[in-house]
């Protein structure tokens, strides 16, 4: 880091997410909405920091985690700390959360800031990013199909890891099986045959596909800093995504009063 970057670093590092005196600190709201035990929770907000230096440092783009953009929502919901304490007093610069406007053109954009995010974070941290928090491309913009559950309402039961090409293939060994012995016709097996190997490439193809599971680009993140922005400060950040379902980013603008455009 560059003695700038060291004393900007510095800074983020001493802020604090935590209210003193708080019976439901920030940290303890983070680990409640998203399933985590504390410690972990501590430790996304850790990434989380490290993710807004490379958003004021990076000259053309970053995007963060999803744990890490997890804590980004949050934290734009205390306005004062994000806004005030962070962008005013710490950052000198707003770091705007908005929405993607999807499409392919933004996916293969947003794919290529993950990736500048992590290769700037081990140039400037001196590590690779905790594979736990900063997924590779495919779990980050594919694995994020989520729902806000009540959960005093409803029970949440986790899905067995089967992949349907297992469940369609034994399924279709049982129907075949069936079908075989009830038929008195020798063209029963070579029939069968040919509607398993159909079906064993169909279901292949659906497997190896990058793009399935995704939605309509809307939620994923990207940063990228250009122009001029508060007190002397050279920002524009904005935050965009991927095909999936919760895309989100950020965006820099002169001045420093108001929120920009946001979205979940």
């Amino acid at each position: 880091m560059t003695p700038i970057e060291q004393t900007l670093w510095q800074k983020i590092q001493d802020f604090e997410f935590d209210e003193p005196g708080a019976d439901f600190k920030f940290s303890t709201r983070l680990a409640r909405e998203n399933g985590w035990t504390k410690a972990y929770s501590n430790r996304v907000i850790g990434e989380y920091k490290k993710f807004i230096f490379l958003c004021c440092i990076s000259e053309h783009g970053v995007t963060p985690s999803d744990p890490v953009d997890q804590a980004w929502h949050l934290h734009l919901t205390f306005t004062r700390s994000y806004w005030t304490a962070l962008c005013k007093n710490t950052l000198n610069r707003e770091i705007h959360h908005n929405p993607t406007k999807g499409g392919k053109q933004e996916a293969t954009k947003f794919d290529g800031f993950y990736t500048s995010s992590h290769k700037l974070y081990t140039e400037k941290f001196g590590e690779q990013p905790p594979a736990d928090i900063w997924q590779n491309n495919h779990t980050r913009f594919s694995d994020i199909n989520f729902q806000r559950v009540n959960l005093g309402r409803y029970w949440l039961i986790k899905k067995p890891r089967l992949s349907v090409y297992s469940v369609t293939l034994f399924m279709l060994l049982i129907a075949c099986t069936t079908f075989i012995q009830a038929s008195e016709s020798v063209m029963a097996p070579l029939l069968m045959l040919g509607i398993v190997a159909v079906v064993i490439i169909g279901v292949y193809r659906w497997e190896s596909n990058p793009n399935k599971g995704k939605g309509n680009n809307d939620g994923n993140s990207g940063c990228s800093t250009a122009g001029s922005g508060c007190n002397g400060a050279d920002f524009t950040s904005h935050h965009g995504g991927h095909e999936s379902g919760g895309d989100s980013g950020c965006s820099g603008c002169s001045g420093c009063s108001g929120c920009g455009g946001g979205g979940d």
